[in-house]
């Protein structure tokens, strides 16, 4: 185990120790995921937390748990992003017009009452986005915590039309209020993983609300801003998702034929030769003899190692 898990970690672990309720140890799990840091040494621990919460959320359905339920919604594509924000901010018309999802709009308050996914198309994946009840819709609490745990990433949603930093300063206590720390220490925060998407930039306010969120937590966060009305922002938006992710496509080739460039394999940044061929099976990455690369090789048709490090847009061709 990696030595450099925080307190928080360790908290989490315990209490998945403890309890013997399957809903209670997923909790836990994912909690431990969320708050564990993203890099190499952690991949097979977090692959180890994974599989144990798919064998106990198997286990809580076929008992009819809440695991079971319509809140917990499976992750598909490249990564799951949560949008939160507060009501009215936006978020509903942001996976509207990124995904073929159909939120429910309105003006009136706390609209959205059910987690909707939508898949957004980035090139040639999809990365999906989950729409949440606003964060301060405290009927949702009681499932949300474990919605944003799970998600790979959050997009917090400021309409710019409002006051941005009064809009910060409620998600923050609300996010606590559900247990996710906070986010004016990004260290203690439970899910640090986090971008800003500013809505409703065609509003007359926009420009200096932005700007004001920018002075105050452009350090902190990556930001973009965007509007549905005039579809400004929405493709910068979406290449903020895919970098923000930290994921990488990389595409095979058999000997002698094309790459197969609509079907890329996903993998995190830092992942090497041997973690695409596992992504294919175990067994062939065990049986792998050696492995040609085009991409962020020294040359194309390089015969690399093992332990080369892959970059996006890397094609690989496997030799056993």
């Amino acid at each position: 185990m990696p030595a450099n898990l925080p307190p928080k970690y360790h908290e989490a672990e315990r209490r998945y120790r403890e309890t013997k309720d399957p809903d209670e140890k997923i909790d836990a799990l994912e909690e431990m995921l969320a708050i564990m840091p993203k890099h190499k040494g952690t991949d097979h621990l977090r692959a180890d937390l994974r599989a144990r919460m798919a064998k106990l959320t198997t286990e809580a359905q076929k008992k009819g748990g809440r695991r079971g339920s319509i809140y917990n919604i499976r992750k598909e594509g490249a990564g799951q992003v949560a949008l939160v924000g507060l009501t009215n901010a936006g978020k509903s018309s942001l996976v509207a017009i990124m995904t073929h999802a159909n939120p429910d709009i309105g003006d009136w308050p706390y609209t959205t009452k059910m987690p909707l996914p939508g898949m957004m198309e980035y090139e040639n994946i999809n990365i999906q986005l989950l729409d949440l009840p606003a964060v301060d819709d405290h009927s949702a609490h009681t499932w949300m915590p474990g919605a944003l745990r799970r998600a790979d990433y959050l997009m917090i949603v400021i309409d710019l039309g409002r006051d941005p930093l009064i809009q910060m300063r409620d998600i923050v206590d609300d996010l606590e209020k559900l247990r996710m720390g906070t986010v004016n220490r990004p260290s203690e925060w439970v899910i640090k993983q986090a971008i800003i998407v500013g809505s409703k930039s065609d509003h007359t306010k926009a420009k200096g609300n932005y700007n004001s969120l920018v002075r105050k937590y452009g350090d902190q966060f990556a930001m973009v801003s965007t509007s549905t009305e005039d579809m400004s922002g929405l493709e910068d938006l979406r290449r903020l998702v895919f970098s923000s992710l930290d994921i990488i496509r990389v595409y095979t080739k058999a000997p002698g034929q094309h790459a197969a460039l609509n079907k890329p394999i996903i993998l995190s940044k830092g992942n090497t030769v041997q973690d695409a061929a596992k992504e294919i099976h175990k067994d062939f990455a065990r049986e792998l003899k050696y492995t040609v690369i085009w991409g962020s090789g020294k040359y194309d048709n390089q015969r690399v190692k093992r332990d080369h490090v892959l970059a996006d847009g890397d094609i690989v061709e496997f030799h056993i």
